[in-house]
């Protein structure tokens, strides 16, 4: 049983994707992924969807250009939680894909991130995740205190820097 889907209407959208992918192997969280179309493959999408459900998947996260109506097709065909990752392309470069996204009717609600943010979307999903999940929980809580810790390396290296300069 995959615990996150991942659905991306294009092969395009891919190389955004992959890092979603590489979060969720890095929480040892178990997805599957798919191309298929909100337009060009409905019946295809809408299959997915209901097989991922039934077969006891907890979340989606639904990459799509343009007019960008995978991620709302997604959340109509399923009670699922579904996060959208609004992907840059054509002339408004991603502006039209977040917006419609982010302005999903009433009563079918689509989490959204920023425009390719597919690392966001993941951190989000498995953060979700831990609700149910004690070791998850731990993991998230170490990689935010790891990020601190880098963080402050960094500053420690440019304080240093800083003060050489003086």
């Amino acid at each position: 049983m995959y615990q996150i889907g991942v659905i991306m209407g294009s092969d395009s959208d891919y190389q955004v994707m992959e890092e979603a992918l590489e979060v969720l192997r890095q929480f040892d969280v178990s997805f599957d992924v798919i191309i298929s179309s909100a337009q060009r493959t409905l019946e295809r999408t809408v299959k997915w969807v209901k097989g991922f459900e039934t077969q006891g998947g907890k979340l989606i996260i639904a990459a799509a250009g343009l007019a960008a109506h995978l991620p709302g097709v997604v959340a109509g065909a399923t009670i699922l939680p579904v996060i959208g990752v609004p992907m840059s392309s054509g002339a408004l470069e991603g502006i039209d894909a977040l917006y419609s996204i982010v302005q999903m009717p009433p009563g079918i609600p689509v989490a959204t991130v920023g425009i390719g943010a597919a690392r966001n979307a993941a951190l989000l999903a498995v953060q979700i995740l831990t609700i149910q999940d004690r070791d998850l929980s731990l993991k998230v809580k170490n990689y935010r205190a790891q990020m601190l810790k880098d963080i402050e390396a960094k500053d420690e290296a440019l304080q240093k820097q800083l003060s050489d300069v003086s």
